[in-house]
C-alpha cells in the first residue's frame, strides 16, 4: 500500500539524515572528544560529585570560579577606561584653555 511505501521512504530518510549528522560529529572530532571524556570519567578513581562540570573542565571550558574572576576584572578595566577616558577629555581641555591663554592677542 502507499501508507507503508511513505512510512518506510520516511524511515529511510530520517536514517539517511542520522547517518549524515553521525558523519559530521565524527569528521569534526567530537565522537573522539566525548569518548574520551567519557573514558576519562570512568578512570577517575573518585567519581566528582558534578559529572557534567568534569566534563566541561576536561573540555576546556573556565571553572565558574575562573568565569566569575573573569567578569570582574571586565568591571574593573571598564571602570578604569571609563577613568581614564575622562582624564584624557580633561587633560585635553586644559590643554585648550593653556594654547588659547598663551596665544598672542590680535
Amino acid at each position: 500500500s502507499t501508507w507503508s511505501w511513505n512510512r518506510n521512504e520516511a524511515k529511510m530518510a530520517a536514517e539517511s539524515k542520522k547517518e549524515e549528522f553521525r558523519k559530521y560529529l565524527e569528521k569534526s572530532g567530537v565522537i573522539d572528544a566525548v569518548t574520551k571524556v567519557l573514558v576519562a570519567l570512568y578512570e577517575e578513581p573518585e567519581k566528582p560529585a558534578n559529572a557534567l562540570d568534569f566534563i566541561k573542565q576536561y573540555l576546556g571550558a573556565p571553572s565558574s570560579s575562573e568565569v566569575e574572576a573573569m567578569r570582574n576584572d571586565n568591571e574593573e578595566l571598564k571602570r578604569k577606561t571609563e577613568e581614564l577616558t575622562n582624564q584624557i577629555d580633561d587633560l585635553q581641555k586644559k590643554l585648550k584653555e593653556v594654547r588659547v591663554s598663551e596665544a598672542p592677542a590680535s
